[in-house]
């Protein structure tokens, strides 16, 4: 057997009772997870932004950022829901390169995910603390869900893992808005298919036990773009392409059809300021088509401090060490022209 079984990890009760969550702060929580329900259910007309960093490498820098967006939310409160995004699990296409702070709280120290585990928990409760924003994260490790179940207000699926089936599985036990990517392909049939999946009851083996789950209807799309067979990177977040989703939307068994569009990734080819034209074509189209309004619930954005981006050993603050995002002053502008767009 290819494989060293390292350490037992602790359990996610025991970090719980270690980092745990308040009372205050937990309602706090289901406060936001119910404001971010009414946009998925159609209850709210807000506009939803999940908005940060590509991954949170550095916990000063990342709550630093979040504290910029509570002041901005304090000024759009009425139009827009900002999430922000602390990504602390990052995949690799092979399987190389920085993978998060789960897998390195120091990114410039070997793997240490027992330490990774107690670092993310502690990094979320002190922007919640903070802030008073609840954050986004990717699902990497579906098994790690449980060490996160009590303070993140949305999950993301990623393109890698949307096609997976315990990732499916386990979306459809959680109670809090979930984004299935598509694939890296552009499959808009395996995306839907995975959002079929998790909106709908499931009996399987999690974490050792055997669980039923009663489906997720906060389960929705996410638009990043893809690659062709050739290399090249397409873009689906045109009107075309959400006119085409709202059809086979129309099609299926679920409720709440609602898509995110990812505005960096593939429907940028990581040319990060294109983030900012791609934000307000969706927008724009929304105002155009009461069908992509009623469907598109929202914008993922890329943003840090610093634009661009950096390699691990140049240590320049608030700059991420992944993809490239934009930096705050155009970051913080887009998020106002985006809540002005919201209005029309």
């Amino acid at each position: 057997m290819n494989m060293e079984f390292y350490r037992k990890l602790t359990i996610p009760k025991e970090i719980k009772e270690q980092y745990p969550l308040s009372p205050e702060l937990a309602a706090l929580k289901k406060a936001e997870d119910e404001e971010i329900k009414k946009i998925f259910t159609g209850e709210s007309r807000k506009f939803l932004l999940v908005i940060g960093p590509c991954s949170a490498d550095h916990e000063d820098s990342v709550i630093d950022y979040i504290s910029r967006l509570r002041r901005v939310q304090d000024r759009v409160s009425d139009r827009i829901v900002i999430v922000p995004r602390i990504y602390t699990n990052k995949p690799r296409t092979t399987g190389d390169g920085y993978k998060g702070m789960l897998h390195q709280p120091d990114p410039t120290k070997a793997s240490d995910m027992l330490e990774g585990l107690y670092a993310i928990r502690k990094m979320h409760i002190r922007a919640i603390k903070e802030t008073g924003l609840t954050a986004a994260d990717e699902m990497l490790y579906s098994e790690n869900w449980q060490y996160v179940d009590d303070i993140l207000s949305y999950v993301a699926i990623g393109a890698r893992s949307v096609e997976d089936q315990q990732h499916r599985l386990t979306v459809s036990g959680f109670d809090v808005a979930s984004g299935m990517k598509n694939p890296t392909s552009g499959d808009f049939s395996v995306m839907l298919n995975s959002v079929y999946a998790a909106q709908h009851p499931h009996h399987f083996v999690y974490r050792g036990y055997e669980v039923e789950t009663t489906g997720n209807p906060l389960t929705h799309v996410v638009l990043r773009g893809a690659v062709s067979k050739h290399g090249n990177t397409t873009q689906n977040y045109h009107y075309e392409d959400l006119i085409r989703l709202h059809e086979m939307y129309e099609k299926m068994d679920v409720i709440h059809p609602a898509a995110i569009i990812d505005t960096n990734h593939s429907n940028s080819g990581k040319k990060f300021k294109e983030q900012i034209r791609i934000a307000k074509e969706v927008m724009h189209n929304r105002q155009l088509s009461s069908d992509i309004r009623s469907l598109v619930k929202g914008l993922m954005i890329e943003s840090y401090i610093e634009e661009g981006n950096q390699s691990i050993g140049d240590h320049v603050y608030g700059k991420s060490i992944t993809d490239p995002c934009l930096g705050w002053e155009d970051s913080k502008q887009l998020i106002y022209d985006i809540a002005e767009m919201n209005a029309k």
